[in-house]
This record gives structure tokens, sequence and C-alpha cells, in this order.
């Protein structure tokens, strides 16, 4: 389960700038998931629960925003959402779409902190 891993990391980067900022304590921690990125929310969220016992992250809230999949469309020469999500064809045209210009996000977006 490398969501474990990566809520670890989460909670590594929050103490970190909590203590930068010269915070005590981390209120919610904001995250920004694309749904090619492997990760699942679910796990991820149980995973950073467990992570943060013990720190300043203990009892904050992880705020996942899920991105969807945005292709580009050569025929269309526009971004296109694919109508399922492991079939990379433009919903408008039919035409194959190899480029992937958004779903594969796991960015540390924000952090609320007192």
């Amino acid at each position: 389960m490398h969501e474990l891993s990566i809520a670890l990391s989460l909670v590594e980067m929050a103490e970190e700038q909590t203590r930068k900022q010269g915070g005590s304590q981390v209120f919610s921690v904001h995250l920004k998931l694309g749904l090619l990125s492997g990760v699942v929310k679910d796990a991820l969220l149980f995973a950073f629960e467990a992570a943060s016992v013990g720190t300043l992250v203990e009892g904050a809230t992880l705020m996942i925003e899920e991105l969807p999949v945005v292709v580009f469309c050569p025929n269309c020469q526009q971004e296109q959402t694919p109508c399922e999500l492991f079939q990379f064809f433009c919903p408008v045209c039919a035409t194959p779409t190899p480029e992937i210009r958004s779903g594969k996000e796991l960015t540390l977006v924000g952090l609320e902190i007192a």
C-alpha cells in the first residue's frame, strides 16, 4: 500500500512547513489528486490518519480535490475530458488522444495551521 508512504511524506512536509511558520498545529492539509495518479483516495485518507498520530498534524483533515482526466485532441485542437477513465479517445470526434494534460497530479497545495 504505497498510500502509507505518501501519507507519511505529507505529514512530514506539513510538519516542516508548520515549524518554519512558527505554528504549533495543523488543522487541514489540502491536496490535488488526479484520477490517473494511481492513488486510492480512501486508502490515502485512512493512511493519513494513521501516519499523523503523535505529530503536529494529528487530528487534521486531509482535504482532497479530485482532478479529472483531460487530454488534448490533435484533430479538434482542444482539451477534452474522455467519456471513460482509461479510454483516451476524443468524446467529440473519436480521435485517439495520447496527450494527457491533466489527471496525474498528486500535489500538496496548502495547509491551515495555528
